[in-house]
């Protein structure tokens, strides 16, 4: 299923995620400018699970980081994030506020990558993308929106229907997909970095706990 956007308005403007957008894509511009170079800038920015659990420097911690913001060569990489990003982030940046937002997307990008190199720590294969904070946010959304409604394209066979959705039905389908294709692929090499996504995920889901509404107490006298 393919997400075309949600019947959620934002009350502010999202300044955060348009910046988070915008590295992106100025990070993938650069990527597809270096031509054979790019393995190397992969090698060199992604973050290798071998490396976390064998570190050399402070860099190989950093990786963590830059990771975030690097994606494979292949433009449906970065598009399918973004359009991700784009259509569940701004509700999220709303209810916890610019700052706080920030420091959510880096911690369930940190949760993504240790969860991933947890479960494969002698791969020396780079990770890139930005799905695991992504994965983060649909995680938070979930908890914060459920009722929500997505609209969605929905393959049918041979046909594709586009309906809303409640979000808790859409993201659901969508973690169990993660979750039945990780499981699936745990001593593979390669690929789709699938407990990433359900790192992040689950990250998202408990940070974003204290930020649920919670309905008033209805103050009354006894007599």
């Amino acid at each position: 299923m393919l997400p075309l956007k949600d019947d959620l308005k934002s009350r502010t403007r999202p300044i955060v995620v348009y910046a988070i957008l915008a590295v992106n894509i100025i990070v993938y511009l650069y990527e597809i400018s270096l031509g054979p170079a790019l393995n190397d800038f992969v090698i060199q920015f992604g973050v290798t699970p071998y490396n976390l659990f064998h570190p050399t420097g402070i860099g190989d911690y950093v990786t963590v980081f830059t990771s975030m913001f690097i994606h494979a060569d292949s433009i449906m990489h970065i598009v399918g994030n973004m359009l991700f990003l784009w259509i569940f982030a701004d509700n999220v940046e709303d209810r916890l506020g610019h700052f706080k937002f920030l420091l959510f997307y880096f911690v369930c990008g940190i949760a993504a990558a240790l969860l991933q190199s947890a479960i494969d720590p002698t791969s020396k294969i780079p990770m890139i993308g930005a799905s695991g904070a992504v994965s983060g946010v649909l995680g938070a959304y979930i908890l914060l929106f459920p009722k929500a409604r997505v609209l969605a394209l929905i393959p049918l066979g041979f046909f594709l229907r586009i309906s809303y959705l409640p979000s808790f039905i859409f993201l659901g389908i969508w973690f169990l997909y993660q979750f039945l294709f990780g499981v699936s692929s745990i001593g593979a090499r390669g690929g789709v970095a699938y407990f990433a996504h359900i790192g992040g995920f689950v990250a998202g889901l408990l940070l974003a706990l204290p930020f649920r509404k919670r309905k008033k107490n209805i103050e009354y006298q006894i007599y």
